[in-house]
């Protein structure tokens, strides 16, 4: 192996010392890992450190005293274990070979990022660098404390690995952890700068040292790189960090700003409800928001509207009385007035004091004056002058001008250094496909990418790239000098990110003028997947300020009033179903013209030529449409939902609206209050012939007391049936299914028919089988349960048929079917819509288990008894094997129920039967949703992948959860979510119940509520393994 030549720079200086002063090193650890320092020294003759190498866990630091005259490094060492047999100490990155956690002057090998030190070399002066001539492992930052001359910080605090080339990355269990120097990675004499390379001249600077270059300009990239990467000092101490806060470029900034001390704190509804900068520009405190509650946050103090640029809690609002207080081992604290905590500051180590910074800037800093944690580096939706944003930041919107909850939207600086504005699906995250790109990735040329967006103080945007060239976001005009405005860069809650400005002196104005909107016109943006900026079924328009407006078409309204950004719901029931053609329609429908309006991403047939009549002729018949789009001989026919619709004079065409014609309406309507009249006539009379009534009821039940039992056998008992359910005759069934011709699905004792009532309301009718006990029993359950349930996510039933041995339920219709048909087929369904579907599914079951008078567990969760309404709403059916439990009862103890591969464990165990049965069968069905295949399929996978629940498992203990997908880009565009769901299906699916989460708490942790912990084996034996 060929050794790189090191302090060359300084080898002899240290020889030359005149004075002899002792210097102490901080070494902190920064980084949320465990690091091992390492020490060696780099000449003979010098005096040694008392330790060689020890352990620092995160947040802790550890001070050496050194000899004068010393001359060395240090170094981090990383992923290090001791053998359980030999008792050998060894570390992934930076080793030193000892064999033990001391190093014993050995030095350490690459990769690894190494802090060069001289003590008092010449004239009292130290000298000091970080190289990478050995590469990289971890950042670090090499910081002067006091010194009487100018003495600048030092560092590489970049994340190198992110740009590393193949050939040097060292991997560990698929993950990069460092990168090789490139004389360790080729052993070559061009770039060890030896042999014939080993003057100044003759090693030039290879493509690699100018990648280590451009990312870390101030360390040495190669021996005989640019002596300005050496610094020196007067003779002083010096903090060495690891993983340093890359927001705080020197201990100078930490200096501006109001010192607050452990132990201040904060109350809501206080007069002292903030801590100000020193120029009085910014606060730190609660911000008051209507019903007396309270937002923790930072905002332009000196602005009439108190501008925020920063919150924590804005999920969680905090009532009048809670209290804000600074913890030296917690940092930030706020509690609400009985003392359960709201938020916190994450971080590890001891905090000495807070610093509220003249930028806008909030610090904890622990006794090395080190920052730990700081606002700018947890971002919320907005940035000012000073603040900058490493790959992979986001900035998210809130979801309305007073309600602070997290957004739609997404400003993310993504790992190949690209900007993009992202519409999310809440509450999963899912990023739908960008709709602003700043084109600053490059694969061909990494030091052309972005590596961070930095917002200066002379308020210029832009996104700094590897080789050192800018690219401008927005650039300061003459007109908005920050010495005269106040600067925000902001994600609205409507998707627009706008730059701003206010003036300082309020002769000039007092509103915040928009300097740059992006994108220019966010209507215009479509995809075929999401449902666009004002949601589903709605129409946006630009306004003059670049902003979109949202209204809702005729016959549709807001889903939410308070926030138009929400979508449109149809004020009309969708009678219609796919494949269905009801011949003409003019009698019930009329066509409306919208100009240059359009929904580009809901189009499901397309036809060509076409004139406009045959345009409009075809929706009238189609079941489906619900609007065509003309242009030019061109027919696009949509459905419902619409997406992306958009107003604009850059649309071409026409859409025709299919609305409901105001006069069937109005019989509708009539129909209504004539039924409604009716029942209320009945009442009357009824209610006057009760007497009546009760006369013939008790001879009927004390003179013909031989016809109990014919009756008991004829008709059942109905006391048990809600009284609002319609009651069927049996002709009536018969009609309604034209004598049940169009069969839907069948179970072990029913048979699904699809049938139509009243004006074209189509329906699903149950019969059960002809009357046994096991058929008379499951249909008084289902009666009595779904009789009184009322949920979106579970089937409704509209009434029922008692006559003779017919027993038959009428359901409301569900268009998409069930869930099994819609999983289980060629093409996998959207990402976003499985989202929806679980959290559908979930909500549904919590109902059942704990939002009902009587408990009801289901039993027979599986994806054919969840039907898929006209939204793709989750529905779940069949309450003929559902148990009752009552609420003071904790179990149940019954014969096996439900299928086969959703079954809980417990009901072959002979224990108590509780809700966690269908906890377990929701994991199951979470796990095939997410895979779109079957828990259960050994014909059509190996035999390891026979059985998903154990190889979901075996893939997430052995972190290949990519093994579960399949040609799913979408769900491995969603790898936080997807690993989360995963997490949450192994903690379903513990063979032990009392592992199980309930339902409640499943939704909580799906909806992100609640943080999901590492789940154990759910099973007593091993599985099998993932690849």
């Amino acid at each position: 192996m060929v050794e790189p030549s090191s302090l060359l720079f300084f080898f002899t200086l240290h020889l030359l010392v005149t004075v002899v002063i002792s210097g102490e090193f901080t070494i902190v650890n920064n980084c949320n890992y465990t690091v091992w320092p390492a020490s060696s020294t780099t000449t003979s003759g010098n005096a040694t450190l008392a330790t060689t190498g020890f352990i620092l866990k995160p947040g802790e630091n550890s001070t050496i005293t050194a000899p004068p005259d010393w001359a060395g490094r240090f170094w981090g060492r990383t992923l290090c274990t001791t053998n359980s047999i030999s008792r050998n100490f060894s570390c992934v990155t930076g080793d030193c070979g000892s064999g033990k956690v001391a190093c014993d002057g050995r030095n350490g090998s690459s990769p690894m990022t190494i802090a060069e030190f001289s003590l008092d070399s010449v004239k009292n002066q130290d000298f000091y660098d970080i190289s990478l001539v050995d590469g990289y492992n971890i950042p670090i930052k090499v910081i002067p404390l006091g010194g009487s001359g100018k003495c600048n910080s030092t560092g590489c605090p970049t994340d190198l690995n992110a740009v590393c080339p193949t050939e040097l990355k060292v991997t560990n269990n698929g993950t990069v952890v460092a990168c090789h120097g490139p004389c360790a990675a080729f052993n070559l004499q061009f770039f060890c700068c030896v042999g014939n390379h080993s003057t100044p001249n003759t090693c030039e600077p290879s493509v690699y040292a100018q990648i280590f270059k451009t990312t870390c300009p101030q360390a040495y990239s190669y021996v005989y790189d640019n002596k300005t990467s050496t610094f020196a000092c007067p003779a002083t101490d010096y903090h060495v960090v690891f993983c340093p806060v890359t927001n705080n470029t020197s201990l100078e900034s930490l200096d501006q700003g109001v010192s607050v001390s452990v132990g201040e704190s904060l109350t809501a509804g206080n007069e002292t409800t903030r801590w100000l900068t020193p120029s009085g520009d910014f606060a730190f405190g609660f911000y008051q928001l209507p019903d007396d509650l309270f937002l923790l946050a930072i905002w332009y103090d000196k602005i009439q509207d108190d501008t925020i640029i920063w919150y924590a809690n804005g999920n969680n609002p905090a009532p009048k009385g809670s209290r804000l207080v600074l913890n030296d081992s917690r940092g930030l604290v706020l509690t609400n007035p009985q003392g359960l905590q709201l938020w916190r500051s994450d971080f590890t180590g001891t905090i000495s004091n807070g610093l509220m910074n003249d930028d806008g800037n909030f610090q904890l800093r622990d006794k090395s004056n080190v920052t730990i944690w700081d606002s700018f580096s947890h971002p919320t939706d907005t940035l000012v002058p000073n603040q900058v944003m490493e790959l992979n930041g986001n900035l998210f919107s809130r979801q309305g001008a007073l309600n602070f909850s997290h957004g739609r939207f997404k400003f993310h600086l993504q790992e190949d250094g690209n900007l993009v504005l992202n519409v999310i699906n809440l509450p999963s995250n899912y990023s739908y496909d960008p709709y602003y790109k700043s084109g600053t990735s490059d694969d061909e040329n990494q030091t052309n990418a972005g590596q961070r967006l930095i917002f200066d103080k002379s308020g210029f945007l832009y996104i700094e790239k590897i080789g050192g060239n800018n690219f401008s976001i927005f650039n300061l005009n003459v007109r908005f000098s920050t010495d005269e405005f106040y600067y925000k860069a902001t994600i609205n809650y409507d998707g627009v990110f706008t730059i701003s400005v206010y003036p300082k002196d309020p002769k000039r104005g007092q509103r915040w003028v928009i300097a740059k909107t992006i994108p220019e016109n966010i209507c215009l943006y479509s995809t075929f997947r999401g449902e666009g900026v004002c949601g589903f079924n709605s129409i946006c328009t630009i306004t003059n300020d670049q902003r979109p407006n949202c209204t809702c078409p005729d016959e549709y309204s807001p889903i939410d009033s308070n926030n138009m950004y929400a979508g449109c719901i149809p004020n009309f029931q969708v009678i219609c179903q796919a494949g269905g053609n009801l011949g003409p329609q003019d009698n019930l429908y009329t066509m409306k013209d919208l100009l240059n309006t359009d929904w580009p991403a809901s189009d499901y047939e397309f036809r060509i030529p076409s004139n406009l009549q045959e345009c409009k002729e075809s929706c009238l018949q189609d079941c489906l449409c619900v609007l065509v789009h003309f242009d030019q001989g061109s027919c696009w026919k949509k459905k419902l939902p619409l997406s992306y619709g958009r107003n604009d004079p850059a649309v071409k065409g026409i859409s025709i609206m299919k609305l409901m014609k105001s006069d069937h309406l109005s019989s509708l309507s009539k129909e209504k209050k004539e039924h409604d009249t009716l029942v209320i006539v009945i009442s009357v009379l009824l209610g006057s012939s009760m007497f009546v009534i009760l006369t013939l009821l008790g001879v009927i039940f004390f003179g013909f007391p031989y016809n109990r039992k014919k009756n008991k056998s004829g008709r059942s008992n109905e006391s048990f049936v809600d009284n609002n359910l319609r009651r069927f005759s049996f002709k009536e069934i018969v009609e309604a299914t034209r004598n049940f011709k169009e069969e839907l699905g069948r179970g072990s004792c029913s048979i699904v028919y699809k049938g139509t009532i009243e004006i074209m309301i189509n329906v699903a009718v149950k019969k059960l089988d002809k009357l046994i006990q096991d058929s008379d029993k499951e249909f008084k359950t289902e009666m009595s349960v779904i009789a009184q349930t009322l949920h979106r996510n579970l089937v409704r039933l509209l009434g029922y048929c008692n006559e003779g041995q017919h027993r038959i339920l009428v359901y409301e219709f569900m268009s998409n079917g069930t869930l099994a048909s819609f999983l289980f087929t060629s093409l996998k369904p959207n990402w976003n819509q499985r989202v929806h579907i679980i959290l559908g599914i979930a909500r549904g079951l919590v109902y059942l288990h704990e939002g009902c008078c009587t408990q009801i567990i289901h039993c027979d969760i599986k994806p054919q008894n969840i039907l898929l309404d006209d939204q793709y709403n989750a529905r779940i059916s069949d309450f003929g094997l559902s148990k009752l439990l009552l609420i003071n009862q904790s179990h149940t103890e019954t014969g096996i129920r439900g299928t086969k591969g959703y079954v809980a464990p417990d009901w072959f165990r002979s224990a108590p039967i509780t809700s966690k049965v269908d906890t377990y069968s929701f994991g199951v069905l979470l796990l095939e949703i997410i895979c779109c295949r079957k828990n259960v399929e050994r014909e059509f996978f190996t035999e390891e992948k026979g059985i998903l629940t154990d190889w979901a498992y075996d893939c997430y203990k052995t972190k290949r959860l990519d093994g579960l997908l399949e040609n799913d880009n979408e769900a491995g565009n969603d790898m936080m979510c997807l690993e989360k769901f995963v997490m949450i299906a192994i903690w379903c699916i513990q063979e032990d119940p009392s592992l199980r989460p309930t339902m409640k708490n499943v939704l909580l942790m799906l909806e992100g509520i609640v943080e999901v912990a590492v789940p154990p084996s759910p099973y007593l034996y091993g599985s099998v393994s993932c690849n």
